[in-house]
Formats: structure tokens, sequence, C-alpha cells
């Protein structure tokens, strides 16, 4: 599985697609969204961590004990609805969201409000 992204009004622009990780987990349960990435001195390169919700709501991703810099996806519908770069240990990020996405600092520089971000199993 591969997190992938699509730049351009509603990803029309399909000549814009990137692979932004190739290394993905799925936190899914309470306890595994709970730990998140708590305790992790570092992101190996295409790695991403997602959490997938049922519905909207508010989706708050707080950085006590993660010990890296990340950046963090809000996308609704698979389209992002923020982006953030949050500090190691005192980054706080809150949007409405059915999915967020957390990936290595730098990764998400190219992605926008309005982008498409999605999950996709890889052609072999």
């Amino acid at each position: 599985m591969r997190v992938v992204h699509e730049s351009g009004d509603n990803g029309e622009d399909r000549d814009d697609r990137k692979v932004l990780a190739t290394d993905v987990a799925v936190a899914e349960g309470a306890l595994a969204k709970l730990r998140g990435l708590r305790f992790r001195s570092s992101l190996p390169e295409g790695f991403a961590l997602v959490f997938p919700f049922e519905g909207v709501g508010r989706r708050d991703i707080d950085m006590l004990f993660v010990r890296t810099s990340i950046d963090v996806l809000w996308l609704v519908d698979g389209h992002v609805k923020r982006v953030e770069t949050l500090r190691s240990w005192l980054g706080f990020g809150l949007a409405k969201a059915d999915c967020v996405i957390e990936l290595p600092p730098g990764v998400a520089r190219n992605v926008s409000t309005g982008d498409r971000v999605f999950l996709e199993d890889e052609v072999k």
C-alpha cells in the first residue's frame, strides 16, 4: 500500500501525481490511534501512519512524547483540508477530517488544501 498525492483542482491535473509514502501503517483501534508515533525518535524515509475514522469529525494531533517533527494531512473524502508541520513535543493541530496521515517532516511541502491524497495498492 502507498500514499499518493495528486495536485490540482479536484485532482484533475494527473501529470502532477507523486507517491508520498510506500511503507504505510494503519492505526486501527483506539489504542493504536492513541499511541500514534509516540516514543519514536525518527521516521524512515517513505513511511506514513494513517488514521482512518468513521465519518467526519474534529481530529486533533498532539506531539506529546513524539520526538521528531512530522507533517500532518487532514482529509475529507480524499481531499486535503489542512496541511501542517508539527514540532516535536510541543506541536498541536486540529481540523475536521475522516482520515489523518502523518509523514516525515518535509514530505508534504508540496501538498496544498484541496489536493487529493489517497491510499493505493502498489502496482507490481
